[in-house]
């Protein structure tokens, strides 16, 4: 029994000896032997596929990039479920701070919003303030324009006027609102 152990211990430090030297066949058969092993380990303690995936993926990058650094002292499997610990540590890491990040977007975005909403409701207030001002006639046809979309000729059939003086109304009506509001925001700013 004890010459099995020593023997399989012998082979073991044989194949770390052999990615250490950059024996590519030894790699692929511990690659074989253990990325299932690895990433049922991983998925068993994160739930995460995506993780998962990843930690073999870069576990064995890292393995055969940094094979000189390999101890003979210790087994492949204890040498790969490290660099996967570790990887796997990593990437937690890293998924925290994104998250955290994306929560604070989240945040930042959502106060934006209720600032714009705030926003949008005090300009649209200052607009229709200022289309109140408008004399009755212009303030009507302007109205039946804008707000119930109306064409020209039927503005000009509901309230007996051509469709011509119609087309006058709307645009003094655009011009005076232009210069009502540019007036309102030259006061905002100053």
């Amino acid at each position: 029994m004890f010459r099995l152990i020593r023997y399989l211990l012998a082979i073991m430090e044989s194949i770390v000896q052999d990615i250490i030297n950059g024996n590519i066949e030894s790699f692929k058969m511990v690659y074989q032997q253990y990325h299932t092993k690895l990433y049922f380990y991983v998925l068993k303690c994160t739930h995460s596929v995506y993780i998962a995936e990843e930690t073999v993926q870069l576990s064995f990058i890292l393995l055969w990039e940094r094979r000189e650094k390999l101890s003979t002292d210790f087994n492949i499997s204890t040498q790969i479920f490290r660099i996967g610990k570790s990887v796997m540590t990593d990437l937690l890491r890293k998924q925290q701070v994104r998250n955290r990040h994306t929560q604070q977007l989240v945040q930042d975005t959502s106060d934006w919003h209720v600032e714009t909403d705030i926003t949008v409701k005090e300009e649209l207030k200052r607009v229709y303030n200022s289309i109140e001002q408008l004399s009755p006639i212009r303030k009507n046809v302007f109205k039946l324009s804008r707000f119930e979309g109306l064409p020209h000729k039927e503005i000009a059939r509901q309230l007996s006027i051509s469709p011509k003086t119609v087309e006058n109304h709307i645009v003094r009506a655009i011009r005076q609102l232009k210069n009502s509001l540019l007036l309102l925001l030259l006061l905002t700013i100053y």
